[in-house]
């Protein structure tokens, strides 16, 4: 089922950027809905809803407006839960049958579902996200062209050479070579990557809420930037991220060792900070309500705090502080790549065989059912069709009660619909002043009306509660 959908036009503004892609007939090129040059007559353009079906139709990307460069499609807008499932699985690098198995679906039923939904089968999706991350490495670093093309998922240099001369017709280092290429920057100890997103962002409220959850001595966020040390294989560094607001970007910055494992990075970050949220779809379902519309007016640009690592996440969701501080020391590896930053978080594997009992952590066994799980593959409640269906899965695992299934959905899967509404402090905020406390089924008949994003609706009310017991605690 379609959660929102948006209009196709030819008329210019950021508004549309991401959201649709412009195929021009007469030049064989598809641009971004910003693109600076001259508008096409109506009759020679066709419209496209991702940058992957206008690849497959046979059109090229623009070499102006930098298609690489747009903000990713809102996630869920215009597609089913299994394809927007479909879609995070790829950008784990689970690919072909494996990507099907994954959805418990044959090739041709994904293919299908692909096709109806995007435009393009789940083999083009993939290689128009690897051929458009190179041309952005091509523009934004300097990496050899060795490291571009695996880190942007080619497996061979000359597949990744065939790629660029077939698409752009022309070859990588002629793109690299480009005058606007020649602003790139060229650091010593490291790569930096844009991450484009739609105004407005609230980075203020997100890093306060990162800081409320840091973890220990594995991250470290401020006003200004997040830092957080990572681990891929044997490769180990610490990742950077700082705003830059008015030019609507956050600046990565990965180290060179880890230049190679890009294109996951730039996933997670994405993930993290909930860059593909389009604000406008948010605030128009919400504004209806006088309580919620004021709470935008205050907090334009809310965003959900994502997940780095599902699985560390989800730990750091049912474990109060005290303990995850606790299992953390006690099996996370000792790292020496920044003086701040020296711990990585036990793995899956680390915690099936980790004698926890020895901290005094009460949720001992669903940790192990958790991490079992992990190791398998991917828990079930990833695949369920429905928010229904994940919370019932979710709530059938032994110590995770209503409350954490969504809050495990909103964080860990992303899901704009999760909303726990037995939570006193969403209650506190909707209740009128000098009102009893609302009930439960009170406020989910209420947050009806604000499907299917009652998760920002929720994450709206948490602020003005915790600024309520501010004032309090203040006076």
């Amino acid at each position: 089922m379609e959660i929102h959908s948006i209009e196709f036009t030819t008329e210019k503004h950021p508004r549309y950027d991401g959201h649709f892609y412009r195929a021009i007939l007469t030049t064989g090129i598809f641009c971004r809905p910003i693109c600076p040059s001259r508008p096409a007559r109506a009759e020679n353009v066709l419209f496209f809803s991702t940058a992957a079906a206008a690849a497959e139709a046979g059109f090229r990307p623009c070499l102006r407006c930098r298609p690489e460069s747009a903000p990713d499609r809102p996630e869920g807008v215009g597609v089913t839960r299994l394809v927007r499932h479909a879609l995070r699985l790829i950008a784990e690098d689970v690919q072909g049958d494996a990507l099907a198995a994954r959805l418990h679906l044959s090739s041709r039923q994904l293919r299908r579902r692909f096709v109806q939904e995007l435009g393009a089968p789940p083999v083009a999706i993939v290689q128009t996200r690897k051929l458009l991350f190179a041309k952005k490495l091509l523009d934004e670093t300097q990496l050899p062209m060795t490291e571009v093309a695996f880190s942007a998922g080619y497996s061979s240099v000359r597949r990744f050479n065939a790629a660029i001369r077939q698409t752009y017709d022309r070859t990588p280092t002629e793109i690299r070579n480009s005058r606007r290429n020649r602003r790139a920057a060229n650091l010593a100890n490291g790569v930096t990557l844009k991450l484009f997103f739609r105004p407005p962002f609230n980075w203020s409220l997100l890093s306060q809420q990162l800081q409320a959850r840091a973890l220990p001595q594995i991250e470290q966020i401020d006003a200004d930037m997040y830092r957080r040390v990572v681990r891929f294989g044997e490769d180990v560094g610490v990742v950077t991220v700082t705003p830059f607001l008015d030019d609507n970007y956050l600046l990565l910055h990965v180290p060179d060792l880890l230049s190679r494992h890009l294109l996951t990075i730039t996933e997670r970050c994405k993930r993290l900070f909930d860059l593909r949220t389009d604000p406008a779809f948010v605030s128009q379902n919400l504004r209806d309500d006088p309580l919620l519309a004021d709470l935008l007016a205050q907090q334009a640009g809310v965003r959900l705090v994502g997940a780095w690592d599902a699985f560390e996440t989800v730990l750091q969701t049912i474990l109060e502080r005290p303990l995850l501080q606790r299992l953390i020391a006690s099996f996370g590896d000792v790292v020496a790549v920044d003086q701040q930053l020296t711990r990585l978080f036990p793995t899956p594997v680390q915690l099936i065989s980790a004698d926890i009992a020895q901290i005094g952590i009460p949720a001992m066994q669903t940790i192990r059912v958790i991490a079992r799980a992990w190791v398998a593959g991917e828990p079930d409640w990833f695949s369920a069709e429905t928010l229904s269906q994940t919370i019932a899965i979710l709530t059938a695992i032994d110590g995770i009660d209503n409350w954490t299934a969504h809050m495990l959905a909103m964080r860990v899967m992303g899901e704009g619909d999760a909303f726990p509404a037995g939570d006193l402090a969403l209650r506190q905020a909707v209740t009128p002043p000098n009102s009893p406390l609302i009930s439960t089924i009170q406020l989910t008949n209420r947050a009806e009306a604000w499907r299917p994003w009652r998760a920002y609706a929720a994450n709206l009310l948490w602020t003005k509660t915790n600024e309520t017991n501010a004032k309090n605690g203040a006076a």
